[in-house]
Parts: structure tokens; C-alpha cells; sequence
């Protein structure tokens, strides 16, 4: 029994450090690209946030303990909602109102750099959704983790 609980580790192991990498290259072009296709800040930010799923599902609660801080995300899930206000009132800024795209006319049509205030303001949620929900998932983690882990 012991000897096959080893090959189900090194199996989920692996699988964890297969599809971590895939998880955050494409969650970041989800969010990157959400202005010009389906999909978005909202979508790429859980999809990011589920590599730390994926890194406790493969090496448990210490190692998640020790690769990402609670504090440091708390913060930056602040400015990420700080950046995407100061974005939506850049339409008031620019005598218009709220959440006004002022940025109109910046690169062509399709190119990463083209939709204006829309790119900075989608950025800027997939931000504050891939901290918030990473820091609630290092939370419910965390009630996971026996005791003696803690």
C-alpha cells in the first residue's frame, strides 16, 4: 500500500508541474487579450489564481505556505481595485464621465494596444481577481492544512 501511494505522488506531482506553467501563460493571455476576444480580466484572473490549487493538489500545504504570501497578496488585491477606479476616472479627468474610454485612437484595430482605457481597465480587474481569489483559495487552503502544518 505504501509503494503505490509513492507512484500516485510523483504522479500528481507531475501533473501539477505540467499544467501550472500552461494554467498561467494562459491565464495571463486571457487577460492580455481580453479586450479583443472573448473572455477577460475576470476569467484570466481565476485561471492564474489556479495554479496555487494546482501547486497544493502536488506538493500539499508547506509548500504553498512557503511560495506565496498572504500579506503581500492581501495588499496587492487593493491595487488592483486602486488602478482599475483611477482608470474609471480617467473619463472625468478628461472632462467626459465615469468610466469614459479616453484613450480612443491608440494603435490599430486588433492590436494588443488599440481598445484605449477598455485594455488598462480589463488589466487591471484580472489583477484584482487573481489576488482576490488566489488569497481566498490560500485561505480555504489553510483551513485544509492538519494541525500540525500550521
Amino acid at each position: 500500500m505504501s509503494n503505490n501511494r509513492k507512484v500516485k505522488d510523483v504522479i500528481v506531482k507531475t501533473a501539477a508541474d505540467l499544467f501550472t506553467p500552461i494554467a498561467l501563460v494562459l491565464g495571463f493571455y486571457i487577460i492580455l487579450h481580453g479586450h479583443l476576444s472573448p473572455g477577460g480580466g475576470f476569467q484570466g484572473g481565476v485561471l492564474v489564481a489556479s495554479a496555487v490549487i494546482l501547486i497544493y493538489l502536488g506538493y500539499g500545504y508547506s509548500e504553498v505556505s512557503k511560495r506565496f504570501n498572504m500579506e503581500f497578496i492581501k495588499k496587492n488585491e487593493a491595487l488592483g481595485a486602486i488602478l482599475f477606479t483611477v482608470f474609471g476616472l480617467a473619463g472625468i479627468l478628461y472632462g467626459s464621465v465615469f468610466f469614459t474610454n479616453v484613450f480612443v485612437g491608440i494603435g490599430n484595430v486588433g492590436d494588443l494596444i488599440s481598445s484605449g482605457t477598455i485594455m488598462f481597465m480589463n488589466d487591471s480587474v484580472g489583477y484584482k481577481v487573481l489576488t482576490g481569489v488566489g488569497f481566498l483559495i490560500l485561505l480555504m487552503i489553510g483551513l485544509l492544512a492538519p494541525d500540525n502544518e500550521n
